[in-house]
């Protein structure tokens, strides 16, 4: 099935690069389709070579494609809102920080480098033309007691990931979000202080 795309590059206040200009946060996928596991692959690996502090790299992954039985478990951890729409992606991808490492010692950037591998793999998956949406409203301890998580390991957020569906197929709620304009605060207000 091909889903025309919407045009919602940003209306930025200085050019950026078109990626980052074009990538937004669908809540409608196209639900027949398997994933591209070449694509799925590359976002995973844009990931795996994101920034860390010390090169800890305290990211990990928890891929579960649409259909699979781990795919449900995790539809199941979501809220209501995010379960109406999210089972239609092409699989679910559990964030999850390593907030201690295997020697004990805490790892206090854990939340901020998993944020940049995320942000890395979603970047790379809008240039493959694949589209994520992250979610933070789930069950944490669902999820980790499901996947069998050791304690140090806290999902962080649940990434919907797959291809562009067709937003007549949502709720008129939904739709109505999907098509409305982008908008961010402006720039002065996000720049508190600059010298």
């Amino acid at each position: 099935m091909s889903t025309p795309l919407l045009d919602r590059t940003a209306e930025t206040s200085v050019p950026v690069h078109e990626v980052l200009a074009a990538r937004w946060s669908p809540r409608a996928y196209e639900s027949a389709t398997p994933i591209d596991e070449d694509k799925l692959t590359a976002a995973l690996e844009a990931a795996r070579w994101s920034p860390s502090a010390y090169n800890a790299q305290p990211w990990r992954f928890v891929v579960a494609r649409r259909g699979s039985a781990l795919h449900t478990d995790i539809v199941e951890s979501l809220i209501g809102f995010n379960q109406t729409w999210a089972t239609s992606a092409g699989a679910l991808i559990v964030a999850v920080a390593e907030t201690v490492d295997d020697q004990d010692r805490v790892i206090t950037h854990a939340a901020y480098d998993v944020g940049q591998a995320v942000a890395h793999l979603t970047v790379q998956a809008h240039h493959d033309g694949l589209f994520v949406h992250q979610m933070s409203g789930f069950d944490v301890a669902a999820v980790a007691a499901r996947i069998a998580l050791e304690e140090r390991f806290t999902p962080l957020t649940v990434l919907a990931i797959g291809n562009l569906g067709d937003p007549s197929t949502l709720s008129d709620q939904l739709r109505e979000r999907e098509t409305a304009p982008r908008t961010r605060r402006a720039l002065t207000e996000t720049v508190i202080a600059s010298a």
